[in-house]
């Protein structure tokens, strides 16, 4: 990344794409925007799940920054995952079947995922002084946007309430993107929103605004963050997760207000008759919701975010064995 910032002059954005070293062939899209003064440097990605398209528009849409605005340099990857993004492969990599973002920082001599893992974790997430990490809801999900760091570290804490999603996620999951706060000590955070194939505007909207808000917390942007609704922090995801194959018919929508008790969703045998009705353990917001029909053993079905004043509590019948985010 180095390289790219240092043959980009001050006050331009150039754009390209590069040949990773990899096989088979992996093509990825960058562009730098270089302001008018050096400083920080940010990272944004998207694409890490190929088919998280509104996270993908954004990125294109933040790639188009004037350099004329900007203190210090912006970086966008905004398809890291080029296979899966030509393929519409849902959670993985086609290539080696493995989920990319429960990866990093990678093995060089690994698997294809864990090779590209690698090379972004050693020639562009490592170099920055900041790491945004756009998704969403892949092709069969739906979500309430919803940021994550990892826990305790309060750099990434406080660059996640800047960009001011709704709902703020502490987290223990290992092999995220954000996995550099823990290698490098660096600010990183993953931000959602959209989800089930689509592109809303809306959605687009608030990660582009997200970002903005996050270069104006990091100094590469005049003035303070726009003022956001307040920001609910939890401290982890509780997570239904299917016991058997069957067909999935949930009872809430993503960014439902749930009681304790209350009835979840139902998973049905191929017959159509009820195998087990699912029921919160919990008060919470619905922050994801699988909206696919079809459902496999150890699938996720939804997951409901813990408040900050409680512990993580599993959910009836098959929860926590599938890592918290996207």
């Amino acid at each position: 990344m180095y390289d790219l910032i240092r043959s980009t002059p001050l006050g331009t954005t150039v754009r390209g794409v590069l040949d990773a070293p990899l096989a088979p062939e992996t093509r990825v899209p960058y562009t730098v925007v270089r302001g008018l003064e050096d400083g920080p440097t940010l990272l944004v990605t998207a694409g890490v799940h190929g088919a998280e398209y509104a996270s993908i528009d954004a990125a294109y849409l933040l790639a188009q920054t004037d350099p004329g605005t900007l203190h210090g340099t912006l970086v966008v990857l905004p398809i890291v995952n080029p296979s899966a993004f030509w393929q519409r492969s849902i959670y993985v990599n086609p290539i080696d079947r493995r989920n990319l973002n429960r990866l990093f920082p990678g093995r060089a001599r690994g698997t294809y995922a864990e090779q590209l893992a690698s090379w972004l974790h050693e020639e562009f997430l490592s170099h920055a002084d900041a790491l945004i990490d756009l998704h969403g809801g892949d092709l069969v999900e739906a979500l309430e946007p919803f940021s994550v760091y990892v826990r305790g570290h309060e750099p990434s804490r406080q660059l996640a309430l800047a960009v001011g999603l709704p709902h703020l996620i502490a987290s223990e999951s290992r092999g995220m993107t954000y996995e550099v706060s823990r290698t490098h000590g660096i600010p990183a955070l993953i931000a959602e929103a959209g989800g089930q194939g689509l592109r809303g505007a809306a959605d687009v909207a608030l990660l582009v605004r997200g970002v903005h808000n996050g270069m104006r917390h990091l100094g590469m942007l005049s003035g303070d963050p726009e003022p956001r609704a307040e920001v609910t922090e939890h401290d982890a995801f509780a997570w239904l997760a299917a016991p058997a194959a069957g067909l999935w018919h949930p009872s809430v929508t993503a960014g439902a207000l749930v009681s304790k008790g209350q009835e979840l969703g139902t998973l049905r045998g191929m017959d159509g008759q009820d195998l087990q009705t699912f029921s919160a353990q919990d008060s919470g917001v619905v922050l994801f919701l699988v909206t696919s029909l079809a459902m496999n053993v150890g699938d996720p079905m939804l997951a409901i975010g813990v408040p900050a004043s409680r512990p993580a509590e599993s959910l009836p019948a098959a929860v926590g064995a599938v890592q918290a985010e996207s």
